[in-house]
């Protein structure tokens, strides 16, 4: 009886080694993917008041375990009996961050598009402000669940000749890694003006380290969300490049001396940019046959 539970203890401890190698596989292999999914979620969960960034990160960050828990079994699923289910649904996952990233740029350049949003923050109401998180929340968890999916079949792949237990415990890892580790640093980067003006109440010296680092921390914040802006929309157009690169044979083969993350963003873009014209007219034709 007592070499009987040993037998299984030793084959359990072989398994969640093998699995924490595997992991560590899969890990690299999303990094840069993990990388873009930072990005773009913290630019996605700043610009909130200073009593909201918690309350508002939170439900993104239930969203985003929500996408886990609906993405996770049916991976398994599609990949096991409809396999080339998941590059459809990649591709359709990529035309969206690419559209995403276009209307961004667009934006930019053509900043009145939206005139709802010129009206300033301070003159909406209550109600007017809930509103406006509730649709930033929906937006967020959206990008999330693309972004999940594809985190989940990167980490999927690395681990696809393996028996399902390891599939499922090393994916599952990854989903958890990819919600806990992105959202936590996204915590502490749109808390960091908080941080500083804590450290300079809390400075008793004019001259100090602490009041130095408040000050600091203060002032990088701003330049930190603006510079996060810019990066996660190079993000969303390099994630939905990747997409297509890697998932067709046309893109992959169509500018090969070029470099790949340079071949990727170009594809993002000229692609963003067909989507967005699509939409724009779309909507266009949509407004006149209402009239």
């Amino acid at each position: 009886m007592a070499s009987g539970i040993f037998a299984v203890l030793d084959d359990l401890a072989v398994l969640l080694d093998d699995v924490a190698m595997m992991s560590k596989v899969a890990a690299k292999k999303t990094a840069g993917i993990l990388g873009d999914d930072l990005a773009v979620n913290a630019e996605k969960a700043s610009g909130f008041a200073s009593t909201r960034e918690i309350p508002v990160l939170w439900a993104i960050t239930k969203g985003s375990f929500l996408n886990k828990l609906i993405i996770l079994p049916v991976a398994f699923l599609l990949s096991a009996f409809l396999p080339w289910a998941v590059t459809i649904i990649l591709i359709l996952g990529g035309l969206y961050l690419a559209y995403e990233g276009a209307e961004k740029i667009y934006e930019f350049f053509v900043p009145h598009k939206h005139e709802k949003e010129v009206k300033s923050k301070i003159e909406l109401s209550e109600s007017e402000i809930l509103a406006f998180e509730k649709e930033r929340v929906k937006s967020a968890i959206l990008t999330d669940f693309i972004l999940s999916i594809e985190i989940i079949i990167i980490a999927l792949g690395t681990v696809a000749t393996e028996p399902i237990v390891s599939q499922i415990l090393v994916v599952t890892i990854i989903a958890i890694i990819a919600t806990v580790g992105v959202y936590g640093i996204v915590a502490l980067i749109v808390r960091m003006d908080e941080v500083g003006f804590k450290l300079i109440k809390n400075s008793k010296k004019e001259k100090s380290f602490t009041k130095s680092l408040g000050n600091f921390l203060v002032l990088a914040l701003p330049k930190v969300i603006k510079s996060l802006s810019v990066i996660g929309t190079i993000a969303l157009i390099l994630v939905s490049g990747g997409i297509f690169v890697h998932s067709t044979e046309f893109f992959r083969n169509l500018l090969p001396a070029l470099p790949s993350i340079l071949l990727e963003f170009i594809v993002g873009l000229v692609v963003g940019f067909i989507v967005l014209l699509l939409v724009n007219a779309f909507m266009k034709i949509k407004s006149m046959l209402k009239k």
